[in-house]
């Protein structure tokens, strides 16, 4: 890991430049292994563990390490993936809740030691460590405080146990950027075949200050990860979304790792937080974290990326996208063509900084070298402030002919605390400033999209403040307009519908899993399971959106329910379940190989299903049970669950919600089955 670049030295380089006193800080302001770290911007995930073989998301803890066994497993091939993508390190998951090691531990025999892998003698950690340093990505290790193999989880031995294996992870494998403390901790699990729910308290059962010490001890350049940090926090959800105010401040001492309100109340961070711990924004490439192979064709889309990139990195956050490597141990084709695609197209949007050219102005000159022109020189070590109590202050570029441009980049210079709280883009039009677009905070890096504007002359002008503004760089881009897929609507006819993204363009389609390239002109029938594929096409371009690919079930037409919202087939829609029981006649007898559940979707959902029994009937009254289990991790990621069981025969269907979330009476937005 490159050298930490304390902050005294980076504000003396940037004086020195400048030649000047700077303006004061504004508290918090970060520590040096965080700026280091925000630099980085964007880095991958690594979630391969025993999950992966277990086919789960969250492993129960009995499984064996026999069952670990990646086929073809090369390290290499992730961070060559990772290095062409342009990510900046990557962080991989050393030990799930499962409790089953990448590594040879020396404090249990669950992991790799024991596994047919490498006949007993592999030890993935280190093979993951010499392929990022092949490839001159930094290094980050996940540990899951909860464990649901050990059997002195819950117990103050435990705690004994997490550290001695922190120890080795921070001590033998040479310096890590990250270490992430996953949120999730307490519940049921086979802890040594006690096969037992186990609570704690999350707050004080790990001691995270002294546990913290450690890892300061081993890794002193690395940052802490969790939802209260101590040096970076979680966004608070899992689509990869940072918040339109995202403030790196937050009330650290208030915030604990699993707290039940935490992304309601905390995580889009606080203006007058006491704390600098700024946000990190993880998403998976795909609904799951761990490898699913019915998830192939459910790979994020380009579109569906860019908009997780606009909305962390361009919300003051960072990014941490996610690969689930699959059986073999390789990040799956699918995976590395989307992000492939994802990478060349921020290149493309960020390739010409339009603002190099201009000639740049502000409303209140110090006269001391804070000069204007210092925003726009592509240099973040210098920046244009303004006189003292100047909040509101205004930085104009003047462009030498007219330029179209859709996109705005600001930075603030961070050293010096985070400041802004509001501003807005104008242009000027015969003499006239008219109102292009406006953000609140800006932080690390802000970026703000809009329609094409075309214009000789703008200005950013900062409206509010907690301070002056201190102003690294002003961009300006115009990024090329990406050409999106259709959108797809089914009723619970069965009858689909294709919406077009834009005008003047084809729709192409298939429903036999082939290439699109049928013309879509109006809505068509679709009654049995079916492999959906479309793609928008431009004609006058030649151009072709990626495919979208969608696997529907059968038609819901002879489907009856008290409650007809969980069967519509509209996401949007939700059912409370009277008695936690959701039960459905199919209309005839169908061969059913599983079930999916979406749990509901609103702003602010309740109710979703952790553990749940699935069964069948006859006749709607003598239920026999098929499937039981749980919907991992569903909270934090909302996507739809798939569930598969040997073959069955049935009329009735019925869902029944055996715990919840919060609590609160079960919800449910779509019930389906699965025929193949």
């Amino acid at each position: 890991m490159r050298n930490l670049l304390p902050i005294a030295f980076l504000l003396i380089f940037s004086f020195c430049q400048q030649k000047v006193t700077p303006p004061k800080p504004v508290y918090p302001i970060p520590h040096e292994r965080q700026i280091v770290w925000q630099e980085m911007g964007y880095y991958g995930f690594i979630h391969f563990n025993m999950n992966t073989f277990s086919d789960r998301e969250w492993g129960f803890g009995d499984e064996s390490p026999e069952q670990f066994n990646p086929t073809d497993l090369d390290a290499r091939q992730w961070a060559r993936i990772a290095k062409k993508a342009g990510m900046k390190g990557l962080i991989i998951t050393a030990k799930h809740h499962d409790g089953f090691c990448l590594w040879p531990s020396a404090y249990t025999e669950h992991s790799v030691k024991n596994s047919p892998w490498r006949e007993g003698k592999g030890d993935l950690i280190q093979e993951f460590v010499d392929a990022c340093r092949e490839y001159g990505l930094e290094v980050g290790i996940y540990y899951s405080p909860w464990d649901r193999n050990h059997p002195d989880y819950g117990k103050p031995e435990y705690i004994t146990y997490m550290r001695n294996q922190l120890t080795e992870l921070l001590s033998n494998y040479g310096d890590i950027f990250e270490v992430w403390f996953d949120g999730a901790n307490g519940g049921d699990g086979w802890y040594g075949g006690a096969n037992e729910t186990r609570k704690v308290d999350k707050l004080t059962y790990y001691d995270w200050d002294n546990t913290h010490e450690l890892v300061r001890k081993l890794q002193p350049n690395a940052v802490l990860f969790s939802d209260a940090g101590p040096d970076i926090r979680w966004v608070g959800n899992e689509h990869g979304f940072a918040y339109e105010t995202t403030w790196s401040n937050l009330y650290r001492d208030s915030v604990y790792a699993g707290m039940p309100e935490y992304s309601e109340k905390w995580a889009a961070g606080q203006e007058n937080g006491t704390h600098w711990v700024p946000a990190e924004s993880d998403v998976s490439i795909r609904p799951g974290w761990y490898y699913h192979a019915y998830e192939d064709h459910k790979v994020k889309t380009l579109p569906e990326l860019m908009e997780i990139y606009y909305k962390s990195i361009g919300r003051n956050s960072s990014l941490l996208i996610n690969f689930p490597v699959d059986r073999r141990g390789l990040i799956h084709e699918n995976d590395e063509e989307a992000i492939l695609r994802f990478a060349e197209k921020i290149r493309e949007d960020f390739k010409r900084n339009l603002a190099l050219g201009a000639s740049v102005t502000g409303s209140a000159e110090r006269g001391d070298g804070f000069e204007a022109s210092l925003a726009a020189d592509g240099d973040y070590s210098t920046y244009w402030t303004v006189p003292d109590g100047q909040i509101q202050a205004t930085l104009e570029l003047e462009f030498s002919d007219a330029t179209t441009f859709n996109r705005l980049l600001i930075q603030e210079f961070t050293p010096l605390g985070q400041r802004v709280k509001s501003f807005v883009l104008e242009k000027e039009v015969n003499g006239v400033w008219e109102i292009i677009a406006d953000g609140t905070t800006v932080g690390y890096k802000r970026i703000l999209r809009f329609e094409d504007q075309t214009a000789e002359k703008i200005r950013v002008r900062f409206t509010d403040g907690k301070d002056i503004p201190v102003i690294s760089e002003v961009k300006i881009y115009h990024a090329p307009k990406l050409l999106e897929a259709p959108k797809i609507q089914r009723e619970k006819s069965g009858m689909v519908t294709l919406i077009s993204p834009d005008q003047g363009l084809e729709i192409l389609y298939s429903v036999d899993g082939s290439e699109p390239n049928t013309i879509y002109n109006q809505p068509f029938l679709v009654e049995n399971a079916s492999t959906l594929k479309v793609r928008s096409y431009d004609p006058a371009t030649e151009e072709s959106s990626e495919v979208l690919t969608e696997n529907l079930g059968p038609s819901k037409a002879l489907w009856q329910a008290e409650q007809l919202e969980g069967i519509d087939e509209n996401a949007s829609t939700f059912v409370t379940l009277d008695q936690n029981v959701f039960s459905v006649d199919l209309g005839e007898v169908k061969a059913i190989k599983g079930f999916s559940y979406l749990p509901m979707q609103a702003r602010y959902p309740s109710g979703h299903i952790t553990n749940f029994s699935f069964s069948i009937s006859a006749d709607g009254k003598n239920w026999k049970e098929v499937s039981s289990g749980e919907f991992s991790n569903v909270v934090n990621s909302p996507v739809e669950q798939l569930k598969r069981f040997n073959p069955v025969n049935a009329r009735y269907i019925q869902l029944k919600a055996l715990k919840t979330a919060d609590g609160k009476t079960a919800t449910l937005a779509e019930l389906g089955i699965l025929t193949r």
